[in-house]
């Protein structure tokens, strides 16, 4: 639906060009944006490489199972259906800890991972468990500490000052996230 929606869009430009006679901006758009676009991907590739490989590392190397039993206290509050040895707590925990740091590219592995164990113990397959509803409402409402990715698009684009996001980006996911958590947890005691 989308991939129409932007299609529409663009076949509409294209047409409202030619019919004004500005040929010439639509050839330099075309130009440009790809040129952008293209830059853009490769400055963003070794953010991304460089914490993928780092999360690769700490999974490979039983850290993850480590971290995830710090937080088990916390994710046991968030998960409660979820069994305490249950390898989507390593995953959620790798997913958020990636979200944190703002590599939503990064953390999207982790996620699917995370989403594919949690099917594993779901009983009913046909509809979502508890469990991974919570981690899509937790996943959605963001908590990112620091937005990385944004930082380093600023940086790209020149701003004066790329990492004065931070403190609004840290505000916007704790009440994001608190009004996501309070609506599932609502929502978990409503059904039962």
């Amino acid at each position: 639906m989308i991939n129409k929606l932007w299609g529409f869009f663009i076949i509409i430009g294209v047409i409202f060009t030619l019919i004004t006679g500005n040929l010439d901006s639509l050839n330099n758009t075309i130009l440009t944006s790809t040129k952008n676009g293209v830059d853009m991907i490769l400055e963003l590739i070794p953010i991304l490489v460089l914490w993928s490989g780092l999360m690769k590392i700490a999974e490979k190397s039983g850290m993850l199972n480590q971290i995830s039993k710090i937080f088990q206290p916390i994710l046991s509050k968030l998960f409660p259906s979820l069994k305490k040895d249950s390898k989507a707590l390593g995953f959620i925990t790798s997913n958020i800890a990636a979200n944190a740091l703002g590599l939503g590219s990064a953390a999207t592995p982790f996620g699917l991972k995370a989403m594919e164990w949690m099917q594993k113990e779901n009983k009913d397959k046909k509809m979502a468990s508890d469990a991974m509803i919570t981690f899509l409402v937790l996943n959605t409402s963001g908590v990112t500490i620091i937005p990385t990715t944004v930082i380093a698009l600023r940086l790209m684009h020149k701003s004066a000052n790329p990492e004065e996001i931070i403190l609004p980006a840290i505000l916007a996911t704790i009440c994001s996230s608190i009004a996501g958590l309070s609506l599932d947890y609502f929502r978990r005691r409503k059904n039962k």
